[in-house]
C-alpha cells in the first residue's frame, strides 16, 4: 500500500498561481501513473490531469488545460500540480491518486491510493 501526503493549498486570489505537491511512501513510485482529482462544495471528485510512470504522457481535464501543469520527481517520489491564472471556479480540495499501472487515467475508479485532500480557495 502507498500513503500519499498533498500539501501547498491555501487562499489565492483570482489570477493568481499556486503549487500542490503529492510526497508518496510504501510502493515504487516510479512503477505507477498518479493523477489530480478535485472536489468543490456539493459536486463530485472530478478528474483534473494525471501522469504516467515515466511522466512522459500527461493528459488535461479541458478546464484546466493551459493553465495547469502536472509533473513528477521519481527520485523524490513526488508529484506536483503548478496551478496558474487561477478562476473561483477552481475552488475544492485536491486530492493525489495512483493507479494500479504505469499508464495515466482519467478515471477515479483505476485509482487505489488517495491522498487526505489540500484545500485550495480561490477569490475574485
Amino acid at each position: 500500500q502507498v500513503q500519499l501526503v498533498e500539501s501547498g493549498g491555501g487562499l489565492v486570489q483570482a489570477g493568481g498561481s499556486l503549487r500542490l505537491s503529492c510526497a508518496a511512501s510504501g510502493r515504487t513510485f516510479s512503477m505507477y501513473a498518479m493523477g489530480w482529482f478535485r472536489q468543490a462544495p456539493g459536486k463530485e471528485r472530478e478528474f483534473v490531469a494525471t501522469i504516467s510512470s515515466s511522466g512522459g504522457s500527461t493528459i488535461y481535464a479541458d478546464s484546466v488545460k493551459g493553465r495547469f501543469t502536472i509533473s513528477r520527481d521519481n527520485a523524490k517520489n513526488t508529484m506536483y500540480l503548478q496551478m496558474h491564472s487561477l478562476k473561483p471556479e477552481d475552488t475544492a480540495v485536491y486530492y493525489c491518486a495512483v493507479r494500479r499501472g504505469a499508464w495515466s487515467s482519467v478515471k477515479r475508479s483505476d485509482y487505489d491510493s488517495w491522498g487526505q485532500g489540500t484545500q485550495v480557495t480561490v477569490s475574485s
